[in-house]
């Protein structure tokens, strides 16, 4: 499942930088410059569709790819394994940034909570 991170990753990077050419970090123009993405941009429902999506994907994958360590025992390696639940929790707040920055009703609340 490394691998399938490894690209799901690189989906990840390229899906975001083409969103953040078009998207505008005001909070009072964040919303309306996402779907000037989605309405106006050509091929931008795409590319944030698969964003969002493949944010799940990489998700299921690094869900798959720790339950696979727990499953072989690779928490007997402590360094490693370490290494592995720091990126867990960096990934975790990283997509929760993601989350955030539409600034829909959704992600509002989400950063409110």
């Amino acid at each position: 499942f490394g691998s399938l991170l490894g690209l799901c990753l690189m989906i990840q990077i390229l899906t975001g930088l083409f969103l953040a050419m078009h998207y505008t970090s005001d909070t009072s123009t964040a919303f309306s410059s996402v779907a000037h993405i989605c309405r106006d941009v050509n091929y931008g429902w795409l590319i944030r569709y698969m964003h969002a999506n493949g944010a799940s994907m990489f998700f299921i994958c690094l869900f798959l790819h720790v339950g696979r360590g727990i499953y072989y025992g690779s928490y007997n390696m402590i360094e490693t394994w370490n290494m592995g639940i720091v990126l867990l929790f960096a990934v975790m707040a990283t997509a929760f940034m993601g989350y955030v920055l539409p600034w829909g009703q959704m992600s509002f609340w989400g950063a409110a909570v």
